[in-house]
């Protein structure tokens, strides 16, 4: 890796692409709950930085943490893992 210390990495589906540049990844975790032991998914949706607008719809992608490109844009697509049909 860089000197800058590791980046954080997450994969996810991209749900928007219709930003110019950017894609809207929705990310799902596992959590489980304290009291009843059921694991229960929570998802979250990051914007990611997409240089070549090469993400469409369904795409599995991996988005690594960046400095901060613009208001909400904190996050950039490092690789298409999984093209959607």
């Amino acid at each position: 890796m860089s000197d800058r210390g590791s980046r954080k990495t997450q994969t996810g589906v991209v749900v928007s692409d219709k930003m110019d540049k950017t894609v809207v990844v929705k990310v799902d975790r596992l959590v489980k709950h304290p009291v009843y032991n059921k694991y229960i998914k929570r998802s979250a949706k990051y914007k990611a930085h997409d240089t070549d607008n090469s993400c469409k719809t369904g795409d599995r992608v991996l988005i690594v943490e960046t400095r901060p490109l613009s208001k909400d844009k904190r996050w950039q697509v490092r690789q298409i893992i999984d093209k959607s049909a």
